[in-house]
């Protein structure tokens, strides 16, 4: 079973911030494999109170996950999907912002440290490892020292918006090809594509 877990905070004044594009990511995809033949939803169907949307693509089992526990704690909401549904940390994509990535830049990594976020931060001490994959999306680092916590949880400019969709969009179609072809070749179609249109 693929565990796609998009990381965000839980609220109306969180919605639409940089720090939830995990969230969007997380329904974007959620929508395009609802609307795909290939999507069936499982047992359950979608758990909204619990942040849970199960269903199957092609061949394979897809858990989506928007843990409800706030950005700090999104590790014991992980920790917690993976051992209920019997998840293998090789199939499992964390979705997070990254303040260090241009907005609409996209690195999908097999492994690293938390870089500063919070989130995976929480992530790294529950598994009690940095071997997981992560697609980090690029939310723009222009802001003075001091105000990071206010851009993060800022929205996104009115000329940035378009952008910021598109990355979503591009986002959800990785987590799409990681289910169809696997980390390794999608990481190499990702970052490649990534890198041309900087």
């Amino acid at each position: 079973m693929w565990l796609f877990a998009g990381l965000g905070n839980i609220g109306r004044e969180y919605a639409e911030t940089r720090h939830n594009i995990g969230f969007e990511v997380v329904d974007r995809v959620e929508q395009e494999l609802t609307r795909s033949t290939g999507w069936r939803a499982g047992k359950g169907d979608y758990y909204v109170a619990k942040g849970v949307a199960k269903g199957v693509h092609g061949s394979e089992d897809v858990l989506l996950v928007k843990p409800t526990t706030y950005m700090n704690l999104s590790g014991r909401a992980v920790r917690d999907a993976m051992q209920f549904y019997k998840c293998d940390l090789t199939q499992v994509v964390v979705i997070a912002d990254d303040i260090a990535l241009p907005l609409g830049t996209l690195r999908l990594r097999l492994q690293g440290s938390d870089g500063g976020h919070n989130g995976l931060s929480s992530i790294i001490y529950e598994l009690g490892t940095e071997v997981f994959a992560r697609l980090r999306c690029g939310i723009g680092g222009e802001f003075r020292k001091g105000e990071q916590v206010r851009h993060v949880l800022s929205k996104f400019k009115a000329d940035e918006t378009k952008r910021a969709s598109e990355m979503v969009d591009q986002a959800a179609a990785a987590c799409t090809q990681i289910v169809e072809v696997g980390l390794q070749k999608a990481m190499n179609v990702v970052n490649v594509i990534d890198a041309s249109i900087k």
